[in-house]
């Protein structure tokens, strides 16, 4: 007889290993079934963010930073440092150490829990069943189950004229294992991922090209923010081609020719290594068997209601498998809120105030509506903007370049999107999703006494100019 168990998870991402160990806590019997194998053929817990996305960039980007600022910004300190040297193996090496760490902490967290890890490929198969298999295809066993969370994640979007060979073309998770720093990189994409990884290596001494067939750099953003970050990411090296299309690319004598397209025609350029970042789509290969009767939705989602439940009933869906942004913090609270639901709870997500953060230096972040959107929409709204240069922490930190933006409804005053861009935005925007969340307006916002001097004043500053009586700049 196959084991049963309350809920089964596929899936042990961010998004697949909170709901596991939240399912768990709430007194259900939980499985979670992964796949993920490390370069060295150990199944490993924490999925694409931990092994090949989120942590890994994030560490490199601290690294590199660390760099940068040694070679270029020691001196504004008085500091004076010679002979300075980069040793990018051991740069590596903390990254991996890192990971490791990560991936160890679920693990125990999963024992502390009492989840039980199925190591191998899930596939749903009718009767709520989930067949586990392993590397090579082969059925290892199947276990029933009462619910059923898919949380397997998303994978690099994948184009035919330019193939990923993971040597001289590379997606993003191969764009982090470098064993040296290219002299030239292209990057297909000016997105967040774009960005990033562009920011890394250009740090470390390479020069990097962006191509992105957008008319702005990070669209998704408010339009200031893209105007402002493409200035910022010039002057810092960052050479970014916009409503530039890329239509080939091919390896000759060990170098990278691509070819692209713009309102000045057909061009090429040779680099050592060129990136593809076009974006990421669901991972579902194999994930519901053919006679299980759940259908795809175009790109490959899971279709879900507002509860992330499918069409089959007891059978949910969370993370980049389904609308929405492919953030992990959505996957995480989606996770939270159909672990409630299965154990009769309620947790919902209030979608309208998921933050997204770029971390650049100067770092990107938002909230809730732009100013193009609500334009759109024909919302009136009163806007305050301030300046970096005008906080007095920044002052002391070199780091005046940004600035903060509040829209709020001219009628009631509620804000409606926080966008920034500066010196720790990925903490600032926080503060900006607890005051949305409790439905605050800009003159909550002011009336909230900061810590002085601190950089979060730029956000008590901006708040006041909504009503155009900001108090440090004139």
């Amino acid at each position: 007889m196959s084991e049963s168990y309350d809920v089964v998870v596929i899936g042990a991402g961010c998004a697949g290993y909170v709901a596991a160990a939240r399912c768990a806590q709430l007194g259900l019997k939980t499985a979670c079934v992964d796949e993920w194998v490390d370069e060295s053929g150990k199944h490993v817990l924490g999925g694409t963010a931990v092994h090949a996305g989120c942590y890994a960039s994030k560490s490199l980007l601290s690294s590199s930073q660390f760099y940068r600022n040694i070679v270029s910004s020691s001196d504004h300190y008085g500091v004076q440092i010679s002979d300075v040297a980069l040793n990018l193996e051991k740069m590596h090496m903390r990254t991996k150490g890192i990971i490791n760490a990560l991936a160890g902490d679920i693990e125990n967290l999963f024992k502390a829990r009492g989840v039980v890890w199925k190591k191998g490929h899930g596939q749903m198969q009718p009767g709520l069943k989930v067949e586990i298999s392993d590397v090579e295809g082969n059925s290892i066993e199947t276990v029933e189950a009462k619910n059923v969370i898919l949380a397997t994640g998303s994978k690099p979007l994948e184009l035919h004229a330019v193939p990923v060979d993971n040597e001289f073309i590379v997606d993003s998770s191969g764009a982090l294992k470098f064993e040296e720093v290219p002299k030239r990189i292209g990057i297909m994409g000016a997105g967040v991922v774009g960005v990033e990884i562009g920011s890394i290596w250009s740090r470390l001494g390479a020069e990097v090209q962006l191509f992105d067939a957008q008319h702005r750099v990070l669209p998704m953003a408010d339009p200031d923010i893209g105007e402002e970050a493409l200035k910022v990411f010039g002057g810092q090296g960052l050479h970014i081609h916009l409503e530039t299309r890329v239509v080939s690319a091919k390896v000759q004598d060990g170098q990278v020719v691509v070819e692209y397209q713009n309102e000045k025609g057909t061009h090429t350029e040779t680099f050592d290594k060129l990136v593809v970042c076009a974006g990421r789509v669901p991972y579902t290969h194999g994930l519901i068997s053919e006679d299980f009767g759940m259908e795809l939705e175009e790109g490959g989602f899971i279709g879900v209601d507002e509860e992330c439940q499918t069409t089959t009933e007891n059978v949910y869906a969370i993370g980049d498998v389904v609308r929405g942004p492919m953030l992990a913090h959505k996957g995480m609270k989606e996770g939270l809120m159909v672990a409630a639901k299965i154990a009769g709870g309620d947790m919902p997500v209030h979608y309208s105030t998921i933050p997204a953060v770029i971390y650049t230096n100067p770092e990107v972040a938002w909230i809730g509506k732009n100013e193009e959107e609500l334009q759109q929409e024909g919302v009136e709204v009163n806007i305050g903007k301030i300046p970096y240069s005008s906080n007095m922490r920044v002052r002391g930190t070199q780091g005046e370049v940004g600035f903060v933006k509040i829209i709020a409804d001219a009628k009631t005053d509620k804000i409606l999107g926080v966008h920034m861009l500066g010196r720790q935005c990925s903490e600032l925007i926080n503060k900006s999703s607890i005051a949305m969340e409790f439905g605050a307006t800009s003159e909550d916002l002011a009336l909230t006494i900061f810590a002085h001097p601190t950089i979060s004043e730029v956000m008590s500053e901006a708040s006041l100019a909504v009503t155009g009586s900001p108090l440090l700049v004139p």
